[in-house]
């Protein structure tokens, strides 16, 4: 995989993502003011690795100047669900929580 879009999907925006992304300005709870890194949510290829995802979201970010410090991945598996009457299931995906050094910011609006 020598192109980065193909090792990131999509940005992941949920609300315990958005949680993550603002921990870096918590400042009410002495535990949580240690958490100064902005992180920020991915979905990736089931296939990337933890260093592919961290090479291809600083070639993304390349003009932010910003520098991955730590990658995290979880493997999210299908869920059954029920539609109509019928059993199926969700697709399954794998997400990256990339951690940057403090101070640096991919500041996109969504």
């Amino acid at each position: 995989m020598n192109n980065p879009y193909e090792i990131i999907i999509s940005r992941r925006i949920t609300e315990k993502s958005r949680v993550l992304e603002n921990l870096q300005h918590a400042k009410s709870n002495p535990s949580l003011a240690k958490c100064s890194a902005p992180k920020a949510v991915f979905n990736v290829n089931p296939k990337a690795n933890k260093i592919q995802i961290a090479w291809a979201v600083e070639k993304i970010y390349e003009d932010k100047k910003v520098k991955v410090t730590a990658v995290n991945t979880v493997n999210v598996g299908s869920k059954p669900r029920r539609v109509r009457g019928f059993l199926g299931k969700t697709a399954r995906f794998k997400k990256a929580i990339v951690t940057f050094r403090p101070g640096d910011a991919i500041d996109e609006t969504v």
